[in-house]
């Protein structure tokens, strides 16, 4: 079994705050992953530790069977992997093609490859109607799209997604994740984030679930399925505080 991520006690601290605990993860390659966890359980910060943009307090990582904390095999890593961020990390000022050429040339592509695959992507992504304007007009699926277009650029091997579908409409949503299922099937791997178990379950091949900033369960989603529904595996895993149910009960009752 080949790796694409591997992680051994991976910990993140701010200060007395332990955002992420001593995390053990094992994505194959060729899987669709995906990582789950509530608001604040630590999933952003294992994103950044992976993509480089986050140095671990401490513990091991290990990307396309390389070591993201040796300056040289890092920049190796880089050129292999597409990510979105959390925050998009779009330049305001730029048209989507200008973006897309900026992040081309970035990465070394070749002029004639580059401006292929830059039709290609505006095309896909249904922002070739928008040329002349700038990415700070785009709405926010717009944006969306514009930075999952950055991450695909490149042909990378490992796409990291925080996420992507959120601000979405119905039919974007539907185009990327067909687009996203055509690249984990020829062999890419997918490492996403998202709040919506819905979206997880029709894309994903494994799941690993974050709670407190640990590891709570790591596994294919057959197997969870197996138990249960993702759904049910998830609240008892991470648990449901039904208080705020109880303080609404006002709700209920006649004006």
């Amino acid at each position: 079994m080949t790796l694409a991520i591997e992680t051994e006690q991976l910990t993140r601290t701010f200060g007395e705050v332990l955002a992420v605990d001593q995390v053990n993860l094992s994505v194959e390659r060729g899987a669709f992953y995906g990582f789950l966890g509530p608001n604040g359980a630590g999933k952003s910060t294992t994103i950044k530790m992976l993509t480089g943009l986050l140095a671990p307090t401490s513990g091991k990582m290990t990307i396309l069977e390389k070591n993201p904390l040796n300056a040289a095999e890092s920049l190796e890593i880089k050129r292999r992997v597409g990510v979105v961020p959390e925050g998009l990390a779009l330049f305001d000022n730029l048209t989507a093609r200008e973006h897309l050429t900026f992040v081309g040339r970035m990465y070394l592509l070749p002029p004639d490859t580059l401006q292929e695959r830059i039709e290609s992507l505006l095309g896909l992504m249904r922002l070739d109607d928008e040329e002349k304007k700038l990415t700070l007009e785009y709405s926010h699926g717009m944006k969306k799209k514009l930075a999952l277009a950055a991450a695909l650029l490149p042909n990378p091997d490992l796409l990291f997604l925080d996420e992507p579908f959120e601000g979405v409409d119905a039919v974007a949503s539907r185009e990327l994740r067909e687009m996203l299922a055509r690249f984990v099937a020829r062999g890419s791997t997918v490492f996403l984030t998202s709040h919506v178990l819905d979206i997880v379950q029709k894309l994903c091949t494994h799941v690993g679930i974050i709670a407190g900033g640990k590891l709570v369960r790591q596994a294919s989603l057959d197997e969870i399925r197996h138990g249960g529904s993702l759904e049910d595996c998830f609240i008892e895993l991470v648990g449901s505080d039904t208080q705020s149910a109880q303080t609404l009960d006002w709700l209920e009752e006649g004006g």
